[in-house]
């Protein structure tokens, strides 16, 4: 269940926003500025709607920073129309309404803002039958285990994985890994391919084929 973080400079003020979202289904928690982080922390929020004040200051700008530093969380304000010009280039604010406003316009807000962030979450990883590959913190795992891979191999599986089906030559393979000014042989490629699969595969999983004569190619028909 999404679970909301209302986020206000006073308990009372977030409480009749709690309230109405908590009638529509999400699950909220309130905090005032001083215990927000600590919310953020315990709760592990999906997004946080945030009552802006009727002015900026720096406080206010670290409070948001800190909040999205860790995860990122996406972050909807509530303000006034006075306040709008002083929001160009803020990158701590994810979108953002103004009050008078209606609550179906605020959860249609919470609800795209979570979507655009679950598409970008999913767009940062690569998953086929069990393999994950996370393109943030470069880790890999095998249902769920992680695969200690060196840099090359690393990035030979990216490249692969990104492109499932395609036959890459070792030539090719060379080029955009090791680059056109590498002196090594086919060789090279064939090594960390066979320490590359030596890693992922076993006897349930295969994610990269031989080609004979020719190179190698990520299976095309894996689950996502």
């Amino acid at each position: 269940m999404t679970k909301l973080l209302i986020v206000a400079d006073e308990i009372k003020t977030a409480e009749p926003i709690e309230a109405s979202l908590t009638r529509r289904g999400f699950t909220c928690v309130s905090a005032n500025y001083i215990s927000a982080l600590r919310a953020v922390a315990r709760n592990t929020p999906d997004l946080a709607v945030f009552t802006m004040p009727d002015y900026f200051d720096n406080y206010t700008w670290e409070l948001l920073k800190n909040m999205k530093k860790d995860r990122n969380l996406p972050v909807l304000a509530l303000l006034s129309s006075k306040m709008v010009a002083s929001l160009d280039n803020r990158r701590e604010i994810d979108d953002f309404i103004i009050h008078p406003y209606h609550v179906d316009e605020l959860i249609l807000r919470i609800n795209r803002l979570l979507k655009k962030t679950k598409d970008a979450e999913s767009s940062e990883l690569i998953k086929c039958n069990g393999l994950t590959i996370d393109l943030v913190t470069c880790e890999v795992t095998v249902d769920g285990k992680k695969a200690d891979l060196t840099f090359k191999e690393y990035e030979l599986l990216k490249l692969m994985a990104r492109n499932r089906g395609r036959v890459f030559t070792r030539e090719a393979l060379l080029d955009k890994i090791w680059g056109y000014d590498y002196y090594g042989g086919d060789r090279t490629v064939d090594v960390h391919m066979r320490r590359l699969r030596s890693k992922i595969e076993d006897a349930n999983h295969t994610y990269i084929e031989t080609v004979r004569n020719i190179g190698y190619r990520f299976v095309k028909n894996t689950q996502s």
